[in-house]
């Protein structure tokens, strides 16, 4: 039996897939080498924690009862249900523990993993409620910077991408019925704080 050998369109292609990979090798070795190099982060971080000690004890809890196989936070985790990076800036510590205890309640419709069983994520509600508290504490300690995709609130300063995207597609009458958010604040502390709720 005869090795068939590769066509002249075949090396092309493999040729083509080959250089792809090693420049892309090539790419990730440089990117490592800067990263490490400099002395800036090479991505700005956008969320941060401040931990007290039950949001210490929360976040053991929370490991522990192995949340992070479904859940990132602290830039650890998988990636399959929500990223907990600064939901604190989204959530209340008091809307983070009513959902913890009674999930489907909480958040007024049937969610996917969490809430009776035979959902996965079905034994969360039935921890105890101490250890549901320290967990609420320590998620709602997990806080986003003001324009993060996490945060609530765009960036301070103004945005000319924001301001033309409302321009060209937002309709006429938009400011009679909406007030844009970054004005009510300025106005309104009150609405800021109504946010996180």
């Amino acid at each position: 039996m005869t090795k068939q050998r590769l066509k002249y369109g075949e090396k092309i292609l493999f040729s083509i897939f080959g250089a792809f990979f090693v420049l892309g090798i090539i790419a990730f070795i440089a990117m490592e080498v800067v990263r490490a190099k400099s002395e800036k982060p090479m991505f700005t971080v956008t969320t941060h924690f401040d931990f007290s000690p039950v949001g210490s004890e929360g976040s053991k809890i929370y490991r522990e009862a192995r949340c992070n196989s479904c859940h990132r936070a602290l830039r650890s985790g998988t990636s399959m249900g929500l990223n907990l990076d600064g939901v604190g800036s989204k959530r209340s510590r008091q809307w983070l523990e009513s959902f913890l205890n009674d999930p489907e309640k909480t958040y007024g419709a049937p969610t996917i993993d969490h809430g009776p069983s035979p959902k996965e994520a079905s034994y969360v509600s039935a921890m105890p409620k101490e250890d549901l508290r320290k967990i609420a504490v320590f998620l709602s300690e997990l806080r986003a910077d003001r324009g993060s995709a996490m945060a609530p609130e765009p960036p301070p300063e103004r945005s000319g991408f924001i301001d033309q995207m409302v321009g060209t597609f937002a309709p006429e009458n938009w400011k009679d019925k909406y007030q844009d958010i970054r004005e009510k604040n300025k106005s309104d502390p009150a609405a800021k704080e109504s946010q996180q709720q």
